[in-house]
């Protein structure tokens, strides 16, 4: 029986590979940052988007609408010599966790809508403040206002800007929205207590370990220039303990330095710069690098030793990041002799020197070939440079369409 009775043997065949190489084909689903860079109006509002690390944000989401201001509704938020931080924290009550295009806006179930935004995902906004009431009014109005402004409009719908049906919706507000909560001034990065973070977060040993070693000092230096920190947790990190007390006490600093990498990775930026990452440990010849993969949303830091995946955010506030990892970061540089250890040779039988047999004795139970190192053993996966970066599988790739080419022609027949 024939799928396609209508087509011709050349056209059953050109939907096949149409199809195919459609299946193939990724691409971004959004880049708010080329889309607000059409127009100059929103200049400013596209620049601080970046400034704060939130486009990148904005890109990972699937499903988010943009309130984006113009540059005088900006010029008067700037007037207010707001710290980075809480600007950020404001532009962030103006992205909404929906997808709210110009006919949904105007077809609002009983008129108001309220919306979750990324400044409520943040975990930062006090009660209910990270929410946005969205009211369709009359006359083709839409307004809009922080949840908690005693039901005052502060802001209109202007125009759309770009929709991505169901992906993004960039619209133009009026105004900023006000937010006492969102303006509140936010600690700086020097201000933060690292390891009461991470203790608060099921990672205390480690942080008691970066304590009494000394190490935090180099995680407080590198605040200010960009830090992301990568903790086991506690669960994690106890049964690893019996290795840790093995280390000299250079090899504990290195591992513990070995959890931090000295710039600032969101969970976006890490799912995008995949590759060879250096760490708060790296010196010169002794590399302590390892590799930051994805699959998916699941983010992988590989070592020659172990893969840890990232589990939850304990921080993500420009510029310190700090993640909870399933596993110790175990470098090659500290535990490759450990886990590869070199077999003791068989004793040698008892002989003669004089003997014509020993010689052949001892060639007989000579020591036994050493196992490969880990940096000898061949890679798991074959399709992965250097770089961490997969590659073109051209032979797997031609022996499906092959294998779609001769379905074709079955069609046919």
């Amino acid at each position: 029986m024939q799928l396609f009775p209508a087509m011709t043997g050349t056209a059953a065949l050109s939907l096949l590979v149409l199809l195919f190489f459609s299946s193939c084909a990724s691409t971004d689903a959004h880049n708010i940052t080329k889309i607000l860079a059409k127009y100059p109006e929103f200049s400013t509002f596209n620049h601080y988007l970046s400034l704060t690390h939130l486009a990148a944000d904005i890109n990972s989401r699937e499903t988010i609408t943009v309130c984006a201001v113009d540059n005088a509704a900006m010029s008067d938020l700037l007037s207010k010599h707001l710290s980075i931080f809480s600007i950020k924290n404001v532009l962030s009550l103006h992205v909404l966790l929906d997808y709210f295009g110009t006919k949904k806006l105007h077809q609002i179930t009983n008129g108001t809508a309220l919306s979750a935004t990324m400044y409520q995902a943040t975990g930062s906004a006090p009660g209910s403040s990270g929410f946005v009431n969205i009211t369709d009014l009359k006359g083709g109005k839409v307004g809009f206002a922080p949840e908690q402004n005693d039901g005052k409009l502060n802001a209109y719908f202007v125009k759309s800007v770009d929709e991505i049906p169901y992906n993004i919706s960039v619209i133009q507000i009026s105004s900023i929205l006000p937010s006492a909560q969102a303006e509140a001034p936010t600690p700086g990065p020097a201000q933060l207590n690292l390891t009461a973070l991470m203790s608060k977060q099921g990672c205390k040993m480690f942080a008691d370990l970066l304590t009494s070693s000394g190490t935090i000092n180099t995680y407080e230096d590198t605040v200010d220039g960009g830090l992301t920190a990568f903790c086991p947790t506690d669960g994690v990190l106890k049964p690893f303990m019996p290795k840790y007390k093995n280390l000299t006490a250079e090899g504990q600093a290195s591992l513990l330095l070995y959890h931090g990498v000295p710039i600032y990775q969101s969970i976006a930026m890490l799912k995008s710069n995949n590759g060879v990452m250096n760490t708060l440990a790296t010196d010169g010849a002794k590399k302590y690098d390892f590799d930051v993969q994805n699959d998916g949303e699941v983010i992988t830091l590989k070592t020659k030793i172990v893969t840890a995946k990232i589990t939850g955010t304990i921080l993500d506030e420009q510029p310190v990041a700090i993640y909870s990892i399933d596993k110790v970061l175990m470098p090659k540089e500290l535990f490759k002799a450990s886990l590869s250890p070199t077999p003791a040779p068989a004793p040698a039988p008892v002989a003669d020197a004089k003997s014509p047999k020993a010689s052949k004795a001892h060639h007989v139970y000579a020591s036994p070939p050493q196992p490969d190192s880990p940096d000898e053993q061949p890679a798991a996966d074959q399709t992965a440079d250097s770089s961490g970066s997969v590659r073109f599988d051209g032979g797997r790739l031609i022996a499906v369409f092959l294998s779609v080419w001769l379905g074709a022609m079955l069609l046919v027949v």
